[in-house]
C-alpha cells in the first residue's frame, strides 16, 4: 500500500583522478549503462562496490546552508545510504511506532517524494544503539530495486519497480544476532546476493533478480556477527566475491557460491566491505571485533592459505565500521582511532594520519579527492595522494552515520533527520 506521504514524512515541498586510473574506471562505467561523468550510483559503495565515481564535477565546499539544492526531512531513523538511478533517488527507513520498514523514492531534481512503500510491518529487532532498523543500503539494476530486512529471525528480500509495485519478496534463511540486522544486497550477473553471517542460521545466498528464487546457497561454519558487504572483481584470472567475516576472509565463485580460499581471522567479526588494490595487486581487507585489524591478501590461491597468502596485516589505521578506499598505491581508511589514514597499499606503511573524529560513513572517492565524512556531520575533503592535503571542511550541523553517494555533480547526504542534495553553485 502506499501511505501519505505528507502525513508519515513530513514532506515540505520548499523545500584529478589519479592518471592510471582513469582508464580503469571509465571502462568500469560502462557495465551500469551511463557514460563516464554521468554515474548512477546503484548500490552500497556506487557503481563499483567500492566507492569510487568518476565524477569530476563533485563539489568540495558546503554548510547547512550553502551549496545545498535542496534538503528533505525524513522519517523515523535509517542508517542505509541513499542509491541514484537517472532521476530517482531511492532509500529506506523504519518508523519504530508503527514497526513498519520502508523503502522511499524521491525525485532527483527536487526531493519531492514520490511514492513510499511498507515492506515490512514486525515487531523491532534487538540491536546495538549504534545500528537502525533500516541499515542496510538498497541496490537498483535501473529496473528493479531491491531491499533487506529482518522479521523476527526471518531475513526478508524484495523487489520493487520503479512505480513502487512489489514484484516478489522471499525470506531466503534465518537470522539471530543481539547487534541487529545490516546486510546489504549486491548485484552479480542477474543474480541478488546477500550475505548472512550470524549467530542462526549462517549463509550466503544468490537470488534469480526476475522472481527471488534460489541460484544458490552456501552455508558457512564458525558462525559470527559480521555486517561486511561482499566486493565482486576479476582476480587472479577469475570472477572472485570477498567476504569478510564468519572469522576469516573467503574468496568465493558469484557463480556458484563455491569457496576458492580462505584466510583465517584476523578476528571475529567484520563490518567494512574490502576493495581490491590493482596497484599492488593485493586485496584489502580487515576485522572490526574484539581486534581491528587491516589485512593485504594475494587473492592467487585456493583452499586456506592462511599461511601463504597474507602480504601484511597492521592494526594501525584499522576501522570499526566503515569501509575501505583504494586509490592507485594507496588504501584511505577511517581509523577506530578517530584519524583518517593513508597506507602504501603494497606494505602497509602509513604515509599519513590526520585528526578527523570518529566516523561510521565510509569514504568516497570523486576527481582525485577523498570525501571522510565523520558522526557529526563534519566533511574533511583532502587529496588522495601520500601527503596530507587539506581541501575543504565542511559542516551540515547534523549527526551522520550514513556513507554519502556521488552522481553528476551532486553529492547525497543522509543525516538522521534529512537527505541533503549538495550542489556547487546553488
Amino acid at each position: 500500500m502506499t501511505v501519505d506521504v505528507r502525513r508519515r514524512v513530513g514532506f515540505d515541498s520548499r523545500m584529478k583522478l589519479i592518471p592510471h586510473l582513469v582508464a580503469a574506471l571509465t571502462a568500469a562505467a560502462c557495465i551500469w549503462g551511463t557514460p563516464a561523468g554521468a554515474e548512477n550510483w546503484p548500490g552500497w559503495r556506487g557503481p563499483r562496490g567500492d566507492g569510487t565515481s568518476t565524477d569530476k564535477q563533485a563539489p568540495t565546499q558546503w554548510s547547512s546552508t550553502n551549496n545545498i539544492a535542496w534538503k528533505t526531512p525524513i522519517a523515523g531513523l535509517g542508517h542505509s545510504s541513499p542509491i541514484i538511478w537517472g532521476d530517482r533517488l531511492f532509500l529506506t527507513t523504519a518508523l519504530p511506532e508503527t514497526q513498519e520498514r520502508l523503502l522511499l523514492c524521491l525525485e532527483r531534481a527536487t526531493g519531492k517524494l514520490l511514492w513510499q512503500q511498507t515492506v515490512l510491518r514486525a515487531p523491532l529487532e534487538a540491536k546495538n544503539g549504534e545500528n537502525s532498523f533500516a541499515s542496510s543500503t538498497p541496490v537498483t539494476d535501473g529496473r528493479r530495486v531491491y531491499v533487506t530486512f529482518l522479521d523476527g529471525k526471518d531475513v526478508v528480500v524484495a523487489a520493487y519497480d520503479f512505480s513502487g509495485k512489489q514484484l516478489w519478496l522471499v525470506r531466503p534463511g534465518g537470522f539471530l544476532s543481539q547487534w541487529g540486522f545490516c546486510h546489504t544486497p549486491v548485484l552479480h550477473e542477474n543474480k541478488v546476493i546477500i550475505v548472512c553471517d550470524s549467530k542462526g542460521e549462517n549463509f550466503i545466498t544468490a537470488l534469480k533478480d526476475t522472481d527471488g528464487q534460489t541460484v544458490w546457497k552456501t552455508m558457512r561454519d564458525n558462525p559470527s556477527q559480521s555486517y561486511s558487504a561482499p566486493l565482486i572483481r576479476t582476480m587472479a584470472g577469475r570472477q572472485q566475491m570477498i567476504v569478510s567475516g564468519n572469522r576469516s576472509i573467503s574468496s568465493y565463485d558469484p557463480a556458484t557460491g563455491k569457496q576458492w580460499w580462505r584466510v583465517n581471522g584476523p578476528s571475529i567479526d567484520s563490518v567494512a566491505t574490502p576493495v581490491f588494490n590493482e596497484a599492488s595487486g593485493l586485496v584489502l581487507a580487515g576485522s572490526s571485533w574484539p581486534d581491528k585489524v587491516v589485512i593485504a591478501i594475494r587473492p592467487d590461491g585456493e583452499g586456506d592459505v592462511t599461511e601463504s597468502k597474507v602480504v601484511w596485516s597492521s592494526k594501525v589505521g584499522a576501522p570499526y565500521v566503515p569501509s575501505f578506499l583504494s586509490v592507485g598505491p594507496y588504501l584511505f581508511t577511517s581509523a577506530f582511532s578517530q584519524e583518517g589514514h593513508c597506507l602504501e597499499a603494497a606494505t602497509g606503511k602509513v604515509l599519513w594520519k590526520s585528526r578527523m573524529g570518529l566516523h561510521h560513513a565510509s569514504p568516497v572517492l570523486a576527481n582525485g579527492l577523498v570525501y571522510y565524512v565523520n558522526d557529526d556531520g563534519v566533511a574533511h575533503v583532502v587529496k588522495a595522494g601520500p601527503e596530507y592535503e587539506l581541501v575543504s571542511r565542511n559542516e551540515i550541523g547534523e549527526k551522520v552515520y550514513a556513507s554519502p553517494a556521488l552522481s553528476e555533480g551532486q553529492l547525497f547526504l543522509r543525516t538522521f533527520k534529512h537527505l541533503y542534495c549538495i550542489e556547487a553553485g546553488k
